[in-house]
């Protein structure tokens, strides 16, 4: 490779930066004024259409990888990704700005992505995931989003009954402050900051995985590291952007959200389409994966119920010191 490609390959890189950055501004710019004018908590909107969204990344090139029989890129992609997305982005994320987190996701969501994490393991075990498994995979998502469906409508009706007693009581709900724009702005916003993430997403991971090969990187490290941070970026950008704008149901909603949607969605269709092989180094991996929900759980159970920076930079650090043992391979 000359000296045109390796450049050619770090313009990719630095657009698909410029892309990720612009895109999940408009992004979360976006949802959150689409939530606003529903009346729908940010929370649910991390955890379904951000997460959704920013998540398409790791969807194409997973499935791509488990077409194409490279496994180290499939299983690798997940686990890298939700490894990233826990110790890395909320890590960055947490010390740029605490991060509230909401009782449901303390209760429900993170216990959620705990489960599926084990149940992930637990299928890959013998070497691995079967067609079978990943049905499995993909009714427990059906059963996920069901769930943030039913919750959304229930605290739709519980916010419809204040706002009738308060109309009662001859009061009346406090207007916003803000001029929303119009919904058909912020569906543009929002589809215009999809595309840019995602294709800005695979300018990152081509460019990036190419200069990886030059230096000789293996294929279990690229998943781990280049591929799963690349297709990461969009969860981080728009993260510590929604962070930055005091956002944080939609910083901790689309980690949590995105993690759940990696292993139960993207892992459980891979899999339906073709057997994954799920190599014995991946178990620690996955281990790593489900240590790092914990933490993010513990560190958020204070009395203030906050992923605070102290936190954050706990979780930099430990992924400091998984990255060390990835270099010792």
């Amino acid at each position: 490779m000359n000296f045109w490609d390796i450049a050619l390959n770090l313009l990719l890189l630095v657009l698909g930066f410029v892309l990720l950055s612009k895109g999940s501004d408009f992004f979360v710019d976006g949802a959150a004024s689409i939530a606003t004018r529903f009346k729908i908590p940010q929370l649910v909107i991390g955890l379904t259409v951000v997460a959704m969204g920013t998540s398409l990344p790791e969807a194409a090139v997973s499935v791509s990888a488990a077409l194409k029989g490279t496994a180290d890129i499939t299983v690798g992609n997940v686990v890298g990704s939700n490894i990233l997305n826990v110790l890395i982005i909320l890590g960055i994320s947490a010390v740029i700005t605490p991060l509230a987190v909401a009782p449901s996701t303390l209760k429900m969501e993170i216990p959620i992505m705990l489960g599926a994490t084990a149940l992930f393991f637990g299928l890959g075990y013998s070497g691995t995931i079967e067609r079978w498994g990943g049905i499995i995979l993909l009714v427990c998502f059906i059963a996920f989003l069901a769930l943030q469906i039913y919750m959304a409508r229930r605290g739709m009706a519980q916010e419809s009954k204040k706002d009738e007693l308060l109309e009662k009581s001859g009061e009346h709900a406090p207007e916003q402050s803000e001029k929303q724009p119009r919904l058909w702005i912020s569906i543009l916003f929002t589809v215009i900051g999809c595309g840019a993430i995602i294709l800005g997403s695979e300018c990152a991971v081509d460019g990036a995985t190419a200069i990886a090969k030059i230096i000789g990187i293996s294929d279990h490290f690229i998943g781990l590291t280049v591929v799963a941070l690349g297709t990461s970026l969009p969860e981080l950008f728009t993260s510590v952007t929604a962070a930055m704008k005091k956002n944080a149901d939609i910083a901790i909603g689309n980690i949590v959200g995105s993690c759940i949607f990696n292993i139960l969605f993207i892992a459980g269709a891979a899999a339906t389409i073709i057997p994954v092989p799920f190599q014995s180094l991946f178990r620690i991996d996955t281990i790593v994966a489900f240590v790092s929900g914990a933490m993010l759980l513990a560190f958020s159970l204070g009395k203030k119920r906050q992923l605070g920076r102290v936190g954050g930079a706990v979780m930099l650090a430990s992924y400091a010191a998984y990255f060390a043992y990835l270099v010792t391979l």
